[in-house]
């Protein structure tokens, strides 16, 4: 058993995302519906997740586009305010993202109880935000200053909007975020949220890492969620929970049950 069955107490665990709307500073940010307005809508899509019956939830500022790869003290103070308030009384782990930053992932972690974060931890690449080679040593560094050891790394090793400078075979990337980076999990994505993952670069991971937690990122949906737990350990959800399925929309509580009752089954098939 790995550190993911654990903590999230079954086999083949489901995350599902709570977008936050866009935070303060950022273009998007709604000055009329302030914080509140932010707290409230996450608040909605948290009780839908939860009622649904997903096993975590991650907060993610994914409206605060375009994406920096810094958040600046404004989205560090919103967004750990707006987790502490919606996190009291859940009754699940819960994780955090922060679109770019792996230094501001892990304080807000810290500071709300967190019990993980996702990030993009490795390597350098090129994209929509320019030229971004991440941080991945000073991250980890920082989590030891801060006291937060026991705070899960999940290293996004497939990073959207961009692509590698120096793209190495699948297989390598993954041993080496493990081996000298210290990832807890390895998630593999699409190139942007909703995008399918490519399944055999999911079989290349979690052949290489047959003892460390392999996650499937995005673009996990009813016509493939059987498939794709069957090499997976885990899975993040978001566009397929949401209205229309649509990335930006309010989670709809019917897409989530009808989701997770697939799980359910997919798990009861699984040997003990």
């Amino acid at each position: 058993m790995t550190w993911i069955n654990e903590l999230f107490g079954v086999q083949k665990p489901i995350i599902g995302m709570a977008h936050l709307r866009a935070l303060p500073g950022n273009p998007l940010y709604d000055e009329m519906g302030s914080m509140r307005g932010i707290v409230e809508a996450a608040r909605e899509d948290l009780e839908s997740l939860r009622r649904g019956g997903v096993d975590a939830v991650m907060f993610c500022n994914e409206n605060d586009r375009p994406y920096t790869l810094h958040a600046g003290p404004e989205v560090v103070a919103a967004m750990s305010s707006a987790v502490t308030e919606l996190v009291r009384g859940l009754d699940r782990p819960f994780g955090v993202d922060v679109l770019w930053d792996p230094i501001a992932a892990i304080a807000i972690g810290h500071a709300t109880g967190a019990h993980f974060v996702r990030e993009v931890f490795t390597g350098a690449y090129a994209g929509d935000m320019g030229v971004w080679s991440a941080e991945g040593a000073r991250a980890l560094r920082f989590r030891r200053e801060i006291g937060a050891r026991n705070l899960r790394l999940l290293f996004n090793v497939v990073p959207e909007f961009a692509i590698s400078i120096a793209p190495r075979p699948q297989e390598q990337v993954v041993k080496t975020a493990v081996f000298s980076s210290l990832a807890d999990a390895v998630c593999v994505s699409g190139f942007m949220a909703g995008a399918d993952v490519p399944l055999e670069e999911l079989r290349k991971a979690k052949a290489a890492l047959p003892e460390t937690p392999v996650i499937a990122n995005t673009g996990v949906r009813l016509e493939n969620v059987e498939q794709i737990l069957s090499v997976a350990d885990a899975a993040v959800v978001g566009t397929s929970f949401k209205k229309g399925r649509q990335t930006l929309h309010p989670v709809d509580e019917r897409n989530v049950a009808e989701f997770m009752a697939v799980v359910r089954k997919i798990r009861a098939s699984l040997p003990d």
